[in-house]
């Protein structure tokens, strides 16, 4: 059994190194070079920003007085031609002026006290209240970012161009592979 397991071992061992060596004559190596760079120039984007803000203001507004009366009270009426009718008797010299005052007293107090308890439920009218009104405005302006660098360089001779995310200066980095040839 240990023979077996020996030679199962090998086989492994023989078929992973043989993959080691077709890996490494395919492999490729690369390298870092120094490229001379012939101009940089720099892009922009124009870009379109919204903030939002709050505008408010003061604004008058006519109301309407609303005195609403759930009931209608007799109240006011009876206390009018009590008072009239007490004021007509006072004023009366003869029995009999005295009644008929205390009849036209109670009917104008009745009167009176119908007219106040009408401009009562009228509610007096209008008046103007101040409110504030707000609303949102979103505030737009452009502006340009810088978004890279158009850069032309040489390398071997050869002119590229590349964008970058900075600028590299006078030399930059360029990177070459190296392929074993078939």
């Amino acid at each position: 059994m240990q023979v077996k397991l020996h030679s199962q071992v090998a086989r492994f061992v023989l078929l992973a190194g043989s993959l080691v060596l077709a890996a490494s004559a395919q492999a490729r190596t690369t390298l870092y070079e120094e490229a001379t760079v012939l101009s940089s120039t720099p892009v922009y984007r124009v870009v379109e920003t919204s903030t939002p803000s709050r505008e408010c203001w003061n604004e008058e507004v006519v109301r309407q007085r609303n005195v609403r009366r759930d009931y209608d009270s007799a109240t006011p009426n009876i206390l009018g031609a009590v008072i009239g009718g007490a004021i007509g008797n006072a004023v009366g010299h003869k029995k009999r002026n005295k009644q008929v005052g205390t009849v036209v007293g109670a009917i104008l107090g009745g009167s009176i006290a119908r007219d106040i308890e009408h401009s009562n439920r009228r509610g007096g009218g209008e008046y103007i209240d101040v409110v504030q009104r707000c609303r949102t405005v979103h505030n737009v302006y452009q502006e340009e970012r810088l978004i890279g660098y158009d850069v032309r360089y040489r390398y071997n001779g050869v002119e590229q161009v590349t964008r970058m995310d900075h600028d590299p200066g006078a030399t930059m980095r360029v990177r070459v592979s190296v392929e074993p040839a078939e």
